[in-house]
């Protein structure tokens, strides 16, 4: 199942050969499951994505968004990563892990920090990013960071705030700091996303 590599390590709890599978043929029931990294454009997919599947030696396969931006990978602009179905891998089987996921969807590393976290779960800090990377493949402030653009993300596509309401509503703790996460994330300033995803609209009509 795993191929030695580096990015192989963050999802052993993934068969690799179904993943590709299910890839290849957009299968649904897929959906939430898993992302797929292509290594050659540096971007990351859900299993329906509509573009063409790269080839299978390009692709790196997580088991969470959090886990493909950690790997430095993007979300794809055709398919929204941020619009998948909520995947059982965010939770992962411990109780730690799963009241930790609700306190980060929460805002918890919002307004504070990972040590406040930890405290609030009665453990240490390291053994809260352990848990994590054995789970969910990425560090809380990475999930932290991908569950917060990923709300902006819908709030770009689904309304017409102006940016300085969108950031604070997905959390950020200031404009500047919204505008430099989606710069590293998506390669594009918020509104150059906002732009392309009023144009998808506009052809998928």
């Amino acid at each position: 199942m795993k191929d030695g590599s580096p990015e192989s390590d963050s999802i052993a709890m993934l068969d690799a050969e179904e993943c590709e599978r299910a890839r290849v043929r957009r299968d649904r029931r897929y959906d939430g499951r898993f992302f797929s990294g292509v290594r050659t454009t540096r971007i990351y997919c859900r299993p329906v994505c509509p573009v063409r599947p790269a080839q299978g030696r390009n692709v790196a396969f997580y088991p969470t968004a959090a886990a493909a931006e950690a790997a430095g990978f993007r979300p794809c602009l055709r398919c929204r990563p941020e619009t998948a179905p909520f995947s059982p891998a965010w939770l992962g089987s411990l109780t730690t892990v799963r009241r930790a996921m609700r306190l980060i969807r929460d805002g918890a590393l919002d307004r504070g920090t990972v040590e406040d976290l930890a405290t609030r779960l009665g453990i240490g800090p390291r053994h809260l990013d352990r848990l994590f990377q054995r789970h969910v493949g990425a560090s809380p402030l990475q999930v932290a960071r991908t569950m917060r653009v990923q709300r902006a993300k819908r709030l770009l596509d689904q309304t017409t705030l102006p940016m300085t309401h969108v950031a604070a509503r997905a959390g950020f703790a200031s404009l500047r700091r919204f505008n430099a996460v989606f710069a590293e994330v998506y390669k594009r300033t918020p509104s150059e996303v906002r732009k392309h995803g009023k144009r998808g609209r506009i052809n998928d009509a």
